[in-house]
């Protein structure tokens, strides 16, 4: 007899955060999560009392990876705070890991209190790491608020607005409000 070779718990979790991303919590249902696995749904009550459970250690990665994460790595690689600020804000809303994810959770807070208070406490940590930062070259604690909440508004917003800048590209106009919001001279930043 062939022993049988479970699908490990990890890859459940990543396969339902794929389903989350690209079609929202209805999205992520146990049979299409192991067809796409290419296994049978059984082994999934191996690790998961029920699709509930599989949600909740979704949102435990995604909390973790998000935030926890992020802000090892920001502080791992170094650099003064303007550059770690950069850092966060590209790890976190650039990529197609963590940001298709955090907008899908964003969207599903507006529907699940439970989510909600989860993002709150997630967009918490992110807003305590900017006025840290951003705090280390402004003084004024009513413009280091005013600061963290339009950098935090500029890297979640600028997926959604659909604008054109004239004769200027996005890339660009985000750079001189990263600028602007960092206190940096034109073009000084990290591209």
């Amino acid at each position: 007899m062939v022993p049988t070779t479970r699908t490990p718990r990890d890859r459940w979790i990543e396969e339902g955060l794929r389903a989350l991303a690209t079609g929202g919590p209805d999205a992520v249902r146990v049979e299409a999560l192991a067809k796409r696995l290419g296994v049978t749904k059984g082994g999934f009550y191996g690790f998961f009392a029920d699709r509930d459970a599989l949600l909740e250690a979704m949102l435990d990665t995604w909390e973790r990876e998000s935030t926890d994460e992020v802000i090892d790595r920001v502080e791992r690689e170094g650099g003064d705070a303007k550059t770690k600020i950069q850092r966060a804000g590209v790890l976190t809303f650039s990529g197609d890991r963590l940001l298709p994810i955090d907008l899908a959770v964003r969207d599903w807070a507006r529907r699940d209190e439970a989510v909600a208070e989860r993002l709150r406490r997630v967009d918490n940590r992110r807003m305590a790491l900017l006025r840290e930062m951003i705090g280390t070259f402004c003084s004024d604690a009513d413009e280091v608020e005013a600061r963290s909440l339009l950098a935090f508004c500029v890297a979640i917003g600028e997926h959604f607005l659909a604008a054109d800048h004239g004769d200027r590209t996005r890339a660009q106009v985000l750079t001189r409000a990263a600028d602007l919001l960092l206190d940096r001279r034109p073009g000084s930043g990290p591209s």
